[in-house]
């Protein structure tokens, strides 16, 4: 099968701004009953008015990744997008305590993980699904002070590759989708020069970051634009493992 319907139900996590809030919009408006999983569910009070009058639905529902027991997942999950995501300062790995790995990786990875593993007997059961994981296009680059961001969507990378082979037979496919520069709130908080400039022996190199950062200025696509390549990734039954949605990180898997 080439082309995947747009129908049933889909789980977006982090769906209360940015690329979460986007692909949770355009799922509903091409026909999929989108759950939209945020902390703060006042925060997609208006996202039903958004989706208007399109083929599917949209509900919110209170899902923390730090807290197994907001994991419910709806029955009849065809499509989970495993979208949310923070991040800390931008700092040398020298200075970083190891609690401040481990607040990351729980939300970036272990919570997860842990919706990801409930949501696979679900999608069994209905013989068929698409899990599609978020990382980013900054693994493929080294970039210095990201350290902590960036190995925990490598993980993720790295546990989407395995995931893809075990559940391949039970009709599940797994892509990972891997943003460059993407209008939201957390690439706009990007624009700043790294904490690292205060760093002994650091600041010339967080002044260098904070240049080729700025760099990037004409190379951002809106939300929705990200969200309709997405869209078009899990509705391909043919799609490969990961991608690129922007000129950025196509070239960066190009290259």
């Amino acid at each position: 099968m080439s082309t995947v319907d747009a129908e049933g139900v889909a789980l977006v996590t982090g769906a209360s701004r940015g690329i979460g809030r986007a692909v949770a919009i355009d799922l509903a408006r091409t026909g999929f009953d989108v759950v939209a999983g945020m902390r703060n569910p006042d925060d997609g009070a208006d996202l039903a008015d958004l989706v208007g009058d399109g083929s599917g639905s949209i509900v919110v529902t209170r899902l923390d990744m730090d807290d197994p027991a907001t994991m419910d997942i709806p029955q009849g999950l065809r499509v989970l997008v495993n979208n949310a995501a923070t991040e800390r300062q931008y700092l040398p790995v020298e200075e970083v305590e190891v609690d401040e790995w481990r607040a990351v990786f729980e939300t970036n990875l272990f919570g997860l993980v842990e919706l990801t593993r409930r949501a696979i007997p679900e999608m069994r059961r209905g013989g068929d699904g698409v899990i599609c994981n978020v990382t980013s296009s900054s693994i493929l680059v080294a970039i210095p002070f990201y350290s902590i961001y960036r190995a925990s969507k490598a993980a993720v990378s790295a546990m989407s590759e395995t995931l893809r082979c075990e559940v391949a037979d039970f009709g599940i496919r797994v892509v990972e989708v891997m943003p460059g520069p993407v209008d939201t709130d957390m690439l706009a908080r990007s624009d700043r020069i790294p904490e690292a400039v205060d760093s002994d022996g650091y600041r010339e190199m967080a002044q260098a970051t904070h240049t080729a950062r700025r760099a990037i200025a004409g190379m951002v696509i809106p939300a929705s634009v990200a969200a309709e390549r997405i869209r078009s990734i899990i509705l391909d039954g043919h799609a490969g493992l990961k991608h690129g949605i922007d000129d950025i990180s196509i070239s960066l898997l190009d290259a």
